[in-house]
């Protein structure tokens, strides 16, 4: 086993759990389906077959080999986007209704409601055996689809493989990968609390059971079908060291860390 460590960071960010119909919501962090998502656009497989083993490597590992633990470098801000459809067109071009007839035009315009997080940046350690983490990381540096935080629109900042391999992802995450804030820690300050979601039980928690539940494993990621199980959630405070904070150009000290000699 070992792992590899992404940054997801862009203008927008937006991870769907619960929304429906006329509201997209979104979470607070990279859900597990978005992640496995954007790892099977990078590899070109269709919605049909994202979730397949991967027979070609060996072991034949599936994404449900994988194991994500997230740090929320910045949060980001709530967006909601008023979205219209419909509207302004001539009779014939006006909205279905379920019956198939053309919606009336008082009726025609409908409006949903999509929601997003702006200035948000997360780093996520990526667990799982070892072939499966070099197809991931490969494939994530030169996709054979477009990648998305989440939604089409939403696309990702560079760098977004931070560290293509690495025996122990959610230690670098603890201890040596630059962290993004917008404001500088104060001199005395020695410790920076951030927030990490784990998808396991944490070494540092008290409790054995979870924080909360997502619907984000995917069992059907077809566009007709799509079906998810929940997954149990664990979140944490940690105290990461000051000198983690990679300052008022973040680039600067990402590509420090990545060109610098591993620890």
């Amino acid at each position: 086993m070992s792992g590899l460590v992404l940054r997801l960071a862009g203008l927008l960010q937006s991870y769907g759990e619960r929304g429906v119909f006329h509201y997209r919501d979104t979470t607070a962090f990279p859900t597990r389906s978005a992640l496995i998502g954007m790892f099977a656009a990078a590899q070109g497989r269709t919605r049909e077959h994202a979730l397949d083993p991967y027979t070609q490597l060996p072991g034949e590992p599936s994404h449900s080999d994988l194991t994500f633990t997230i740090r929320i470098d910045q949060p980001g801000t709530p967006y909601r986007d008023f979205h219209t459809v419909g509207g302004g067109y001539p009779r014939d071009k006006q909205l279905l209704t379920g019956n198939g007839k053309r919606r009336k035009e008082a009726a025609s315009t409908l409006v949903s409601r999509r929601d997003y997080l702006t200035g948000a940046v997360f780093t996520v350690a990526v667990e799982g055996p070892d072939p499966l983490i070099a197809h991931i990381a490969e494939t994530l540096n030169e996709p054979h689809f477009g990648l998305f935080l989440g939604r089409r629109t939403c696309i990702p900042d560079e760098p977004l493989v931070i560290t293509p391999h690495t025996l122990h992802p959610v230690t670098d995450l603890l201890t040596r990968v630059p962290l993004t804030q917008s404001k500088p820690p104060r001199d005395t300050t020695t410790h920076l609390p951030t927030t990490f979601v784990w998808e396991h039980p944490p070494p540092t928690a008290s409790a054995t059971y979870p924080d909360r539940e997502s619907n984000s494993e995917p069992t059907d990621l077809t566009s007709s079908a799509r079906r998810y199980l929940p997954r149990p959630l664990w979140l944490t405070t940690e105290q990461l060291p000051a000198h983690l904070y990679a300052g008022p150009r973040p680039i600067d000290a990402l590509a420090t860390y990545m060109l610098g000699e591993p620890a």
